[in-house]
């Protein structure tokens, strides 16, 4: 019985080390990115304008991406659309 006492604290602190990995949520990458070229922006939070960027039509290409590398994917509400910097001054460039 003093066995079954003793390993309580170290099954409860087995539990709570359990428990802290399986609730907690993984953090999601929420940021806009576009490319131009061979140029990534990072665009999280900028309106597209003639002072940043702008979305123009091209069916055969996507303007925003989750992330800023060749594996992203693209951001459902720009597709269709290429990625045109109208001031690269006012964008920060980000490495893939």
């Amino acid at each position: 019985m003093n066995k079954v006492k003793g390993a309580l604290p170290i099954f409860a602190f087995l539990f709570a080390a359990f428990a802290a990995v399986a609730f907690t949520s993984p953090k999601v990458s929420s940021g806009e990115f576009g490319r131009q070229g061979t140029v990534w922006y990072d665009v999280t939070g900028i309106n597209p304008d003639e002072d940043t960027y702008v979305c123009d039509e091209d069916p055969s290409q996507n303007c925003l991406f989750d992330a800023p590398n060749d594996l992203a994917n693209p951001i459902s509400t720009e597709m269709d659309k290429v990625f045109v910097v109208q001031n690269a001054s006012n964008l920060v460039i980000v490495e893939p």
